[in-house]
């Protein structure tokens, strides 16, 4: 059996960690994303289907194309963060299935069926959107994961001619504590589980 993470661990993780509206200047390395994506890339997906595709915008050049799509609010700070991690999905992504799920003909569950696209991309890009905070977040980085963006204007910038959809977008970096939010509550137990 695998032993629990320590409590400075899970508070990292979770209890401690918080969304983050502001980044210092500390730059993220290309090779601290290479990183990130070789930890988080191991989190689950239904028949190993893999479907998030993720643009780390760092360049000033990549930065002016992602502003146009940006809601006002959203602006300053995602141009003042290290990296905006586009995370999208790839509406293609079972032609991967034959490498990623030889177990059985995965890909012929998909071919042709637009319903089952769109849930299973949705649904587990999100899911690995997830994991990439998680992974981040482990690695030491502070996420700002986000909507507020125009998705046709933020496509037409990164992906024409291509697969791929985005989703949502994540502002990676250090946290600058002082722009921090106060923490909102959640809801407990009783309100959202039940045990049946």
């Amino acid at each position: 059996m695998t032993a629990p993470l320590d409590t400075a661990s899970l508070a990292q993780l979770f209890t401690a960690a918080r969304t983050h509206n502001g980044f210092t200047q500390e730059a993220v390395s290309d090779a601290t994303l290479h990183q990130l994506y070789e930890l988080m890339k191991w989190g689950p997906t239904a028949a190993n289907n893999c479907p998030a595709r993720f643009v780390f915008v760092k360049s000033q050049e990549a930065k002016a194309r992602l502003k146009p799509a940006l809601a006002p609010g959203n602006v300053d700070k995602t141009m003042a963060a290290p990296v905006t991690v586009i995370v999208a999905r790839d509406l293609a992504f079972y032609e991967h299935l034959p490498t990623l799920y030889p177990a059985t003909d995965a890909r012929a569950w998909f071919v042709g069926n637009e319903a089952a696209i769109e849930e299973t991309s949705l649904r587990d890009t999100a899911l690995q959107g997830a994991y990439l905070i998680l992974a981040a977040r482990a690695l030491g980085l502070d996420c700002g994961p986000m909507g507020g963006f125009d998705k046709t204007v933020l496509d037409a910038a990164f992906f024409t001619g291509t697969t791929l959809k985005s989703v949502f977008l994540i502002n990676l970096g250090h946290g600058d504590p002082s722009k921090l939010y106060p923490r909102g509550p959640r809801l407990d137990f009783d309100t959202a589980c039940r045990i049946a």
